[in-house]
């Protein structure tokens, strides 16, 4: 009997091949096969149908899986288990059924894990399509479209061209510029604090002013300050109260997608797009003793913070074994989300797949950062399963008068779970264990007070977001759900709307603009507890509580009003500044949007026509005029007139072009010493607002391009011309073969 397996990925088909017998084929749809189209809506309304077409490039595909599927006897659909997996499975499903023998033997398959147990259970346990869950799927992709093709033309028309919105997107963009707005409004406030250095006969040990009398010391001015300094000098100093306690602190859960982002970007450095392509390459597997791919770890999308019955017993029996009963505890721990969503629990935590593979073992076979990110899977799947840390912690009160200083010291007396994961999201604990208070105190004893320390401090203005924190804030509000947090962020930095300073989103002024249009004209879907609900009513499609068309319905009815209302207001959108036009002294600089960037321009256009470049203070927020870079003559000529080249800078950056412009035209591009591989024309630099590419001077005609910068050594698998050079920011290169079905890539 014939058997066709599909999957999503292709890295799955050799680690899945050595599970299943002759009589399977298994192929791969290489990702989505068919969406809505690129240059139409492709959703019709009452009532609400979607229109599909193949992916650029995929009809290939799909003829290929259709062909293999005519000639099977049973088809088995294994794209991922979520709802983009879902709709996969059902638009491969849609297209077989017009060719398959008997259309009721095309099987749905999900699996957590690639292993032989897994894959056989899947495949013993099929069942059908879940229309729901693909429900939910087309639900959100709708809402999506809506909002992306509806909106954004109206920002071309109003603000610039060439910007978009996104349904979620634009709600996490809001949370980066409600934060600067914050930063910006900000003021500082002063304040002291009051520390001094005890002497005991054992020792010396510092204490801080936590009270005057009953009140709590909230000292505000230098003033008060030597007051106060003054008259604490003059008092006598005893032990009034010494406090011992233990404190437990218990392990942390395993991971589920946004905690493991998190603690790869704040423990390893590691961007969320590459955690993502990093943990997809665990799932996948990777060679270990021979050649065969061996999958490590589960699915790494996932809400949930479950582990199997045999993930339990293999942690404990490991947890036994390597560090004895002493942290082992009694039985296994469990855990419960506590979390703003109603987020599904349709899968486990992300965990290796057998956790008897070393983290050791896989840096032996594995590169440098896939072998980090599983040892930090690794560590915090079995700390989760040990006994809580154990803390020796005291508390010492030193009066005098009116003066109360207060300590505490912590001591770890039994490490627990830290023995193999002591990853923190905060660091008070190694705080007070810094803190060394000598042996020997006692209550009722004298001290003297050795030196005293006044400081000043001001209150310091919210933190900008990183992607961890951004993530962390987007989980805890219910925006979004695991498989979108690294696309969501991506979408982030690749448009103009943020830049990231010291690893920091850091709104633009057009990201600022869009953000308060959007605020201003469509409240729903820039509201984050409309966003989080419709998550929430996304998630009751897909467990079959609501209907996709009445979810699409009602959104639709007020997201109509809101652009009816938008598409009539004509007046082009600006945000005006605290600056006076130099030119007329009678009208406010308005902050606009052009080919080339934003500027400054006069209110009372086009009576004025002021118009200035500018730059705003990170710190303040303070906006300053700056004049307009002028063009810097070359000590080079032009090749085609004989006149002296300039440096200018335009829309996409600096570039070299001729001084005899208009009358010359020639612009210098930097020239690869390869010739096109497709029809040996010249390959030269270009730029575009997404950065830079290098292509064919023969475009359109040859459409060969390479984008980023590259490296001009052949590929020493395919004999390219040229590699893809990528510096991350830990200084590490990447060089890539521009040829995607070649797939060489090396690491240095």
């Amino acid at each position: 009997m014939k058997k066709l397996l599909i999957v999503e990925s292709p890295a799955k088909i050799k680690t899945i091949k050595k599970f299943l017998g002759p009589d399977f084929q298994i192929m791969s749809t290489m990702g989505h096969v068919k969406d809505l189209p690129e240059k139409e809506m492709g959703v019709t309304r009452d009532p609400i149908t979607l229109s599909y077409v193949p992916i650029k490039d995929k009809a290939k595909t799909i003829a290929e899986l259709c062909k293999a599927a005519h000639n099977a006897d049973e088809v088995y659909l294994a794209p991922d288990p979520d709802r983009e997996g879902e709709i996969i499975a059902w638009h491969v499903a849609e297209e077989i059924k017009k060719v398959i023998k008997d259309p009721k033997k095309i099987f749905r398959i999900t699996f957590n894990e690639i292993t032989k147990t897994a894959i056989l259970e899947a495949i013993n346990n099929q069942h059908h399509i879940d229309e729901e869950k693909v429900a939910a799927q087309q639900a959100r992709r709708v809402l999506d479209r809506w909002v992306g093709y509806e909106v954004s033309p109206l920002l071309w028309r109003k603000i610039k061209k060439g910007l978009s919105a996104g349904r979620v997107q634009s709600v996490a963009l809001k949370f980066i510029c409600d934060r600067e707005d914050a930063i910006r409004a900000f003021k500082p406030e002063e304040y002291w604090t009051i520390a001094g250095t005890f002497k005991h006969a054992s020792g010396q040990f510092p204490a801080q002013l936590s009270h005057i009398g009953t009140k709590k010391a909230e000292i505000k001015d230098e003033k008060t300050t030597n007051a106060l300094v003054k008259d604490i000098e003059q008092q006598s100093y005893a032990i009034t109260e010494i406090v011992d306690k233990k404190r437990s602190k218990n392990p942390l859960p395993p991971f589920m997608t946004s905690t493991l982002q998190q603690a790869a970007y704040n423990g390893l450095g590691f961007s969320v797009k590459k955690t993502m392509q990093l943990a997809q390459n665990l799932y996948e597997g990777i060679p270990l003793a021979d050649d065969t791919p061996t999958a490590l770890i589960t699915y790494m999308r996932t809400d949930s913070l479950r582990l199997s019955e045999t993930a339990l017993t293999n942690s404990r029996e490991l947890i036994l074994k390597q560090f004895g009963k002493d942290y082992l505890p009694a039985k296994p721990n469990s855990y419960d989300k506590k979390s703003a969503t109603n987020a599904q629990d349709a899968h486990e935590a992300v965990r290796p797949v057998d956790m008897n593979i070393m983290p050791s073992e896989v840096k032996r076979h594995a590169s440098p950062d896939l072998a980090k990110l599983y040892e930090l899977i690794w560590q915090r799947t079995l700390a989760s399963q040990m006994v809580a840390a154990e803390y020796a912690q005291r508390q010492v009160v030193i009066q005098g008068g009116k003066y109360i200083f207060k300590v505490t010291g912590s001591t770890l007396i039994f490490d627990g779970f830290l023995k193999v994961y002591n990853l923190e999201e905060d660091d008070s604990d190694q705080e007070d264990q810094k803190i060394k208070l000598p042996e020997g105190l006692k209550a009722n004893e004298k001290t003297d007070l050795k030196k005293i320390d006044p400081k000043q401090h001001f209150t310091q203005p919210p933190a900008r977001y990183s992607e961890a924190t951004l993530v962390k804030e987007l989980e805890k509000e219910g925006i979004g759900r695991p498989s979108t947090y690294a696309t969501i962020l991506n979408t982030i930095r690749e448009r103009d709307y943020t830049t990231v300073e010291k690893k920091r989103f850091v709104p633009t002024e057009l990201g600022m603009m869009v953000t308060k249009t959007l605020k201003e004209n469509f409240s729903h879907i820039m509201d984050t507890k409309f966003t989080a609900n419709m998550e929430e009513d996304l998630d009751k499609i897909a467990d079959g509580k609501l209907e996709r068309d009445t979810l699409l319905n009602n959104f639709y009815e007020q997201f109509e009003k809101e652009l009816i209302a938008f598409k009539g207001d004509t007046g082009k959108q600006a945000q005006e500044t605290d600056l006076m036009c130099p030119t007329c002294n009678a009208h406010k600089l308005l902050i606009r949007f052009g080919k080339a960037g934003e500027f400054v321009g006069c209110a009372g256009f086009p009576e004025c026509t002021f118009t200035s470049n500018f730059a705003r203070d990170t710190e303040t927020g303070i906006i300053k005029l700056v004049e307009k870079e002028q063009p810097k003559l070359l000590d080079i000529t032009c090749p085609q007139c004989g006149k002296p080249m300039r440096e200018m800078s335009g829309r996409f950056g600096k570039f070299i072009a001729c001084s005899g412009f208009p009358e010359c035209k020639y612009i210098h591009q930097n020239v690869a010493k390869f010739k096109c591989p497709q029809d040996s024309g010249e390959v030269a630099e270009r730029k575009w607002r997404g950065g830079s590419f290098w292509g064919c001077k023969n475009y359109p005609k040859c459409k060969y391009a390479l984008f980023g910068d590259i490296e001009e050594t052949p590929c020493p698998k395919c004999s390219a011309p040229a590699l893809i050079k990528k510096i991350e920011a830990d200084g590490k290169v990447t060089l890539t073969c521009g040829d995607k079905k070649c797939g060489y890539t090396l690491t240095k």
